[in-house]
């Protein structure tokens, strides 16, 4: 689902010259623009407008404090994923090995 600048803003209360502030000091705020011109919000931006305003409005976090937060949390995500991964293929690997050693002792027997 995709949302315009202005459902955006009715979405989350956060003006649009606000969001398109935003766009420019926020990493990874990249919004798309469609044949007209008009910005075009994906769900991950919405959810990354709802963040932002929560630490600025509520945690009363500094746009720059926001921003590091935002790359901080963006940063353990992807260390959570990378260690994931390699959980699945350690697994993987165990079991292909089981299988092998199985096979192999099926062929002794």
């Amino acid at each position: 689902m995709t949302f315009s600048i202005g459902q955006i803003e009715d979405l989350t209360g956060v003006k649009a010259y606000v969001l398109r502030y935003w766009e420019e000091v926020i990493p990874g705020f990249a919004v798309q623009k469609d044949m007209s011109g008009r910005r075009i919000y994906s769900q991950n931006e919405f959810e990354l407008i709802l963040k932002l305003k929560h630490f600025i409005q509520e945690k009363k976090f500094t746009i720059e404090g926001a921003r590091n937060q935002i790359i901080a949390d963006a940063e353990a995500i992807n260390k959570e994923a990378k260690i994931i991964k390699q959980i699945r293929d350690l697994k993987l690997e165990l079991t292909n090995l089981y299988l092998t050693i199985k096979k192999t002792g099926k062929k002794n027997a």
